[in-house]
């Protein structure tokens, strides 16, 4: 079979707009950021021989789950806005081992260089997500300017931090009736964080690294992406009204949150609102 040009595939375009979009809103300064993309090997098959591998490379975890998954990933020390420009150089495609203990470059980094630095929170987030959902794909970590503002001066508790956001545009409680979750400050690029990142994707497709950035999982691009841009327009907002020092004289209660979410058919996750408040006529 003849192999179509790579860099005109849907995923490759799809990844190549979405970095150049996280890098001028200002979410992707240097090379801040990183993206995986679960590819089905149906969509792969016209633009690569996923025979041919370059490089075989161990992981310092295990993904059982995930083998023989491919993903299209950003590779460790690249910049956002260069992808677009040659994303054979920047971006690499590589496929899980059956014992999902290593992984084997496909296509991509002809630098010689290697995927994202934290491929194991991409790699063990994906794991969980599709245990919950098997139309699951992305996974999008960027450095969200006002959720990392927010993170300094709100109260890092889950519940509260989920109900502020949810308070701020009437959008978000439909977009993410899960919340978010929170994690305690983490070395970045550690095994640790994968763990822990994936242990909250369990519960939330919204994972916040305080003073670092936000990790979003979504079955398209689009769909991850406007997660984020969701959640990042809600911490805007609050931080506007932080800024302006003056009394909130009005907010969406948790009576018009639960009438909501009995609208668009969401169920709020537990224990954030007060039930209390849900009428019985």
């Amino acid at each position: 079979m003849k192999l179509h040009e790579i860099n005109q595939a849907p995923f490759i375009k799809e990844m190549c707009e979405a970095t150049s979009q996280l890098w001028a809103y200002g979410w992707a300064e240097r090379n801040g950021g990183n993206i995986s993309y679960r590819l089905p090997q149906e969509e792969v098959q016209y633009y690569l021989d996923s025979d041919q591998v370059k490089r075989t490379i161990p992981l310092d975890f295990t993904v059982k789950s995930l083998a023989g998954e491919l993903f299209l990933v950003s590779g460790s020390g690249k910049y956002f806005k260069n992808i677009q420009k040659n994303p054979a150089d920047s971006l690499a495609i590589i496929r899980i081992s059956a014992e999902g203990d290593r992984y084997e470059l496909l296509w991509g980094l002809e630098g010689g260089d290697l995927p994202t630095s934290e491929l194991a929170s991409h790699l063990q987030c994906h794991e969980v997500r599709l245990a919950q959902d098997p139309e699951h794909r992305v996974i999008l970590h960027t450095h969200a300017t006002a959720i990392s503002a927010m993170t300094f001066i709100h109260d890092l508790d889950e519940k509260k931090f989920s109900k502020t956001l949810w308070q701020m545009i009437t959008e978000c409680l439909v977009v993410f009736p899960d919340g978010v979750s929170v994690l305690p400050w983490m070395v970045a690029g550690t095994s640790q964080l994968g763990a822990a990142s994936a242990d909250k994707m369990q519960n939330s497709r919204i994972v916040i690294w305080p003073h670092h950035g936000i990790m979003g999982a979504g079955q398209t691009m689009d769909d991850a992406f406007g997660l984020v841009e969701t959640a990042e327009k809600a911490a805007e907002i609050y931080l506007q009204i932080c800024s302006a020092k003056q009394e909130i004289k009005q907010q969406i209660t948790d009576q018009q949150l639960l009438d909501l979410a009995e609208k668009f058919h969401v169920k709020p996750k537990s224990g954030i609102l007060l039930e209390e408040g849900l009428r019985s006529d």
